[in-house]
């Protein structure tokens, strides 16, 4: 090792190990800033330093380095989007001028209020009126947006969405709106509340009702057409209208007109009305929007019963639709409202009945003079599967082929769902003639009857789209429908429906007609007895299990086991 004493002083000519340049900016972060490494002296160090310094100030600052901006100013857009937003915020919800006064607690009684954009409106009116909208529930009658311009609208064809989220993908956008342009919403349900009666807050809500039901009636949800104009608040109103009276007629005044008072016959009954035989034709009475209970059960409101009316009317269509016909579906005659206690006469068939069959129904003579009902004048059908004979294999083939085309060319036309297709809901009658046409999207075909003719009746659970409102039963409000006993083909089927339609029972699930075919063919198999062989029964079997795989009855009317029964119509 060196000694430090016999080390020669080279300091001052020896060189320095820092860089002659500066470090490039685009060298990595690892040695970019650092200083140079010196091991001169500290004068020598300083002059050095000093030197660099100097050179520093005297270059230019690197061409990379950033120069500070001034902060952005953004005055021209902020004053478009003030503007912009100035004038949405007038179209969709104007606020009161002087909202300072609300948020301060100070009443002004003269300030207009916005539009009441919620459920609270809808709410307030069917309480303030005891209105019932009905079990469709529909999404109008329950939700209110501002209202959406388009001019779009839908036709007969137009199909309506089969899963909620299709649909709600659309509403959402209403909904959204509604959010971004209420103003003070708890100043609406709260303050201005307090300050109005009910009946103001109502008419503040009509104003903006019309343009959101037509709003909504663009997704093909809307209520009735009836209550869209004038009638919004009086169904009892719209359903005369719909029935072509300006007032109610006396229950036995439109019985009569058929046939002569005496020769009138109980028929029939159900939960919600009794049938009779009045000539050819069959009235059925229902009493609607009454206090008094009808063998345990409510009385059925008239928005209820618009919805039935309007039903059977657009199904009457079919007997002279050009691409979809067919005369399956009961004949709907005449369609009347009427009030009044029941007649003397009605009493007399309705006793007469009491005493064959023993009446399950409540004694009409308890209906007050200010009962209110709707009659449905219909063709006579004949007797009910569950009590008609049939004869042989053919009949029951006639019978099966004549429902799946009659459903079929519903479903086409209407989106149609009869959802309650029991044997009890299907009459049969021979008459002469061994084939019935029918029209399915065009292609004209001819059925084999055998001498069987088929009706099909009841639509109080179906579901039609008519091209200007979707009508339907909320079967969810029911759920005691869904209770009957496991194995019962019929409470089964119920409980299939519940599947199939996800409980969404506006939405269109055609598939609920093959559920009531299947459960048709089980009844057949099960519950009737007519001439037939086993290979008979094995055929029906197979059938069945072919039925699962159709999703409706248009599928389903060109399987196999109706081949030998269509023919295509020569023109």
């Amino acid at each position: 090792m060196r000694k430090c004493g016999n080390r020669p002083n080279q300091r001052e000519s020896r060189p320095s190990l820092a860089p002659n340049k500066r470090v490039s900016w685009n060298r990595s972060l690892n040695t970019r800033g650092r200083s140079s490494i010196s091991i001169s002296s500290d004068v020598d160090h300083r002059a050095q330093l000093t030197q660099k310094e100097a050179k520093k100030k005297s270059k230019r600052a690197p061409p990379n380095r950033r120069i500070p901006l001034p902060p952005p100013r953004y005055e021209k857009e902020k004053e478009y989007f003030r503007e912009v937003d100035a004038v949405e915020l007038i179209e969709e919800s104007p606020s009161p001028k002087n909202f300072v006064t609300w948020t301060e607690g100070v009443e002004n009684d003269q300030l207009p209020l916005p539009h009441l954009s919620t459920r609270l409106g809808k709410w307030l009116a069917s309480k303030k009126l005891d209105l019932s909208y009905g079990p469709s529930g529909s999404l109008s009658n329950i939700m209110e947006n501002p209202v959406l311009h388009s001019d779009s609208s839908i036709s007969t064809n137009e199909k309506t969405p089969e899963r909620p989220k299709k649909l709600f993908s659309a509403v959402a956008s209403l909904e959204n709106r509604a959010n971004t342009s209420t103003v003070n919403m708890n100043f609406i349900e709260g303050r201005a509340c307090s300050q109005r009666t009910d009946l103001e807050i109502v008419a503040i809500a009509d104003q903006s009702c019309v343009d959101i039901e037509e709003a909504i009636k663009r997704l093909s949800l809307s209520p009735q057409p009836a209550l869209l104009h004038g009638d919004q608040r009086d169904p009892f109103a719209s359903l005369l209208r719909v029935c072509n009276q300006s007032t109610s007629s006396r229950l036995i005044d439109v019985l009569t007109q058929c046939c002569d008072p005496g020769s009138i016959v109980k028929v029939g009954e159900g939960t919600y009305g009794e049938a009779f035989i009045a000539g050819a034709t069959v009235c059925k009475v229902v009493p609607i929007d009454g206090d008094l209970r009808v063998n345990g059960e409510m009385q059925k409101r008239s928005a209820e019963l618009l919805e039935e009316v309007l039903l059977s009317r657009t199904l009457n269509h079919l007997r002279g639709h050009a691409q979809n016909a067919c005369t399956c579906f009961i004949e709907t005659i005449d369609l009347k409202v009427c009030q009044g206690s029941y007649d003397a006469t009605l009493i007399r068939a309705w006793e007469d009945w009491d005493t064959k069959h023993g009446s399950e129904n409540d004694h009409p003579r308890d209906f007050p003079e200010t009962q209110c009902y709707v009659v449905f004048v219909l063709a006579h059908g004949g007797k009910d599967l569950e009590s008609f004979v049939l004869l042989n294999f053919d009949e029951a083939r006639s019978l099966l082929v004549q429902v799946t085309a009659a459903l079929a060319v519903a479903e086409a036309a209407y989106e149609f769902e009869h959802r309650d297709l029991h044997w009890g809901n299907i009459l049969l009658s021979r008459k002469e003639g061994a084939v019935m046409p029918f029209t399915l999207e065009g292609r004209q075909m001819l059925v084999k009857t055998f001498g069987l003719s088929v009706s099909i009746i009841d639509f109080t659970l179906s579901r039609i789209n008519t091209g200007e409102a979707i009508h339907f039963l909320d079967l969810s409000r029911d759920p005691e429908l869904f209770e009957g006993p496991k194995g019962d083909r019929q409470a089964e089927t119920y409980r299939k429906m519940r599947e199939a339609t996800e409980e969404y029972w506006e939405g269109s699930f055609p598939k609920t007609n093959v559920l009531w075919l299947q459960y048709l063919v089980d009844i057949l198999l099960l519950k009737k007895s007519f001439k037939r062989a086993s290979s008979d029964e094995r055929e029906l079997r197979t059938l069945k299990k072919r039925l699962s795989n159709y999703s409706s009855a248009k599928e389903a009317i060109f399987d196999p086991f109706f081949s030998s029964l269509l023919t295509d119509q020569e023109i």
